[in-house]
């Protein structure tokens, strides 16, 4: 890239909140300073605001974000922020003509489109999981047949994006989600962790990670619970922890209850990241059997601690786990396949031993997944843009 190519950003946050699209938004924009480290960059965030982002910079220097223009809507009341982000988009490019608009959540498409209209500006934008899907917002479909380039983090999600809205699949390529393999180690189970929830070293454990909220509830944590009485009939003592906060934990509680499983689950709570990789140890066999994942970090992250790990075979999880080569697919819908998988699994009887082998686990969800294969791909798709 040339010092004259001029790029805008256009993120939901950083953050003031976790989730896929913000964890895949930081690594998005680490790979293009990364890849093109003399660029005229400017990102905006809905929202962030400045002094969270001030607060981010002290802690990270690596990629010399201090000095990157950065424009924050999160002081706004709610209200009027959207009306306020969309005019300074709009101001912003219409004064600094940027040569690319890159936004990684469709939703801020529409105005991409706009300047597209007017100015006759590129851009391209981002498609996840969810928000990609049954899209009937006549604008949004516009922009998205307007776009210059879509990038789904899924197989799934391009399929499905390109079915729904008539997209040339030339138009739409793929991006997967990437994490910092650096973060994630192989490790014994924790003693800490087996005292604090009186568990044994050999004790057959399951993990989920997930936000308990009623919308997350695809993500499949219902069903491992519905599952656990048929898998303690070959498994007694096996036991379930989930790692999550949110709005839908006291009817989790309930489901508990009602199936006097309290001894045999355990509600975890909010795990922060640092601490999170010795919940992955911890566990014999991470679960998570959504059925409208666009992709799922969580998956990669129990892969690099070299774990045995379970998704569904309708969404983005197929593309987490390379179609089954280091996971298990299953049915979501199907509890008896969610039970007998899992006693296989737990009794090391599951037919792919390669899921037992932690070293080879690891080494393919890097190889696949990591930030060095994430930076080539994206670059493979910015340099008809950028050079």
């Amino acid at each position: 890239m040339t010092r004259s190519k001029h790029v805008h950003l256009w993120i939901p946050e950083l953050f003031c909140s976790k989730g896929g699209i913000q964890v895949f938004s930081g690594f998005f924009l680490q790979a293009l300073q990364t890849l093109y480290p003399d660029a005229n960059l400017s990102v905006f965030l809905k929202n962030d605001s400045t002094a969270i982002v001030e607060q981010a910079f002290k802690q990270n220097h690596t990629h010399h974000w201090s000095q990157l223009p950065v424009y924050c809507s999160g002081k706004v009341p709610t209200p009027l922020r959207t009306l306020f982000f969309s005019w300074q988009l709009l101001s912003l490019a219409i004064a600094q003509k940027p040569d690319l608009i890159i936004t990684t959540h469709l939703n801020f498409a529409p105005i991409a489109f706009i300047l597209k209209k007017l100015l006759g500006t590129k851009y391209m934008t981002i498609a996840h999981g969810v928000e990609a899907w049954n899209i009937q917002n006549p604008l949004l479909k516009k922009s998205l047949q307007a776009a210059d380039l879509i990038l789904a983090v899924s197989q799934f999600t391009r399929d499905r994006l390109c079915q729904e809205q008539g997209l040339s699949p030339n138009k739409v390529g793929i991006l997967h989600n990437t994490f910092d393999d650096k973060a994630w180690k192989i490790s014994p189970k924790p003693p800490n962790l087996l005292q604090k929830y009186g568990l044994r070293n050999d004790q057959k454990i399951i993990l989920t990670v997930s936000r308990l909220v009623a919308s997350e509830q695809y993500k499949g944590y219902d069903r491992i619970l519905e599952a656990l009485p048929i898998i303690r009939q070959t498994i007694p003592d096996v036991h379930y922890i989930i790692v999550g906060k949110g709005s839908d934990r006291d009817r989790i509680e309930q489901v508990i209850h009602q199936n006097d499983l309290e001894k045999h689950v355990t509600l975890a709570g909010f795990i922060p990241d640092a601490d999170l990789g010795d919940y992955y140890n911890l566990c014999d066999l991470f679960a998570m059997p959504s059925k409208r994942e666009g992709f799922g970090i969580v998956y990669l992250e129990s892969l690099a601690c070299g774990k045995p790990t379970l998704g569904g075979n309708l969404d983005g999880a197929v593309d987490a786990l390379c179609d089954g080569e280091i996971g298990a697919l299953i049915n979501p819908d199907n509890l008896s396949e969610i039970s007998k998988t899992i006693i296989k699994i737990l009794s090391g009887e599951y037919t792919n031993q390669a899921i037992y082998q932690p070293q080879i686990l690891r080494q393919k969800v890097i190889a696949s997944f990591g930030f060095e294969h994430f930076q080539q791909t994206l670059s493979s798709y910015l340099s008809k843009f950028l050079t």
